[in-house]
Order: structure tokens, then sequence, then C-alpha cells
């Protein structure tokens, strides 16, 4: 796989796995180990991977029980580039779909004045204890950018096709 840089923001990857051209968007983002034996960077599973993988930064394995909501270390934390970028923390499917365990806030925000370390609110739905071992993957962490909304207050909004129609109005 060849990497060449296209501007401060971009790098274009060709042949890739994929067959095709990639180009991909990258930001600075600094990070710090908040310990001295704190695991080694997040690192991107794929070269098409949208997240990079969070892993428990645990000195030993850890049970959840069923019901329960736990907060699991990363081991770093980061500051990113602006209030332009937010980063936002995500359940990894397999975790979800094996053993019903997930994120216990749905979706983590990283606000970009954040320095504390990440730190992952996970919840165990199934009916088994889920052990997570040191080093285990455990969330993954996407890179997005922030619009702020300039509201306008109206008397009336504009008509759609699906009017107020919500939950489900749309299909299953």
């Amino acid at each position: 796989m060849s990497h060449s840089r296209i501007s401060n923001h971009e790098y274009r990857i060709s042949n890739n796995e994929f067959g095709g051209l990639l180009v991909l968007n990258s930001i600075q983002v600094k990070i710090k180990k908040v310990r001295d034996n704190s695991l080694s960077l997040p690192t991107y599973a794929t070269a098409a991977s949208a997240g990079v993988d969070l892993c428990a930064d645990l000195n030993e394995p850890l049970t959840v029980n069923p019901g329960e909501n736990i907060k699991i270390p990363t081991g770093f934390a980061i500051e990113l580039p602006g209030p332009q970028v937010v980063a936002l923390v995500f359940a990894r499917s397999g975790l979800a779909s094996r053993y019903a365990i997930g994120l216990t806030n749905g979706v983590g925000v990283i606000d970009s004045d954040y320095r504390g370390e990440i730190q992952v609110l996970m919840q165990n739905l199934g009916q088994q204890n889920v052990v997570i071992n040191p080093g285990d993957r455990i969330a993954q962490m996407v890179f997005m950018p922030v619009f702020k909304a300039v509201f306008e207050e109206v008397s009336e909004l504009e008509e759609t096709a699906r009017g107020t129609g919500g939950f489900g109005s749309t299909g299953i």
C-alpha cells in the first residue's frame, strides 16, 4: 500500500484492499498516557475503520454482573484540535451481540475542552456475568466535525410529506 500526502488534512491511499482509491481526512489529536503502565495508544483495526479501538486499561480482570453499570478506564486523555471537532465513543458490535454488553449512555461525547482520562461507561444487559480482561477492546472512538446551531424562532415550520409522523411512521 502506498501513501501520498495531498494536504495537511488528507492522505491518499492507493492499492488498498478494497480495490480502489480511498481518501481519508485526518486531524492531529494530542494524546497523553495517564499512568506509566498504561496500554499502547489506540489504533485503527483496518485501513477503512472509522473509529479507533479503545482498550480496557485494567490491572486485573473485571467481572460485570447482569444489570451492573461500570466505568472502565482506557489509560489515556486527549486534546482535540479545537471546538470544531468532537470524539464520539460507541459500543463494539461484537460485545453487544455476543455478551449483551454496551454503553450505558448510548454514545459517549468527548468535548474538545475535556482533558481527563477517557473512560467507558458500560452496562451488562445480559443474564450472565461478563469478564473484561486487561487490554480487551471495549469500545470505539470516532472523530467528527461539530456544527453549532444558530436558532431562529419561527411561528410555523415548513410542511413536509412526513409531517409530524414519528416512531415508525415511515415503516419498520
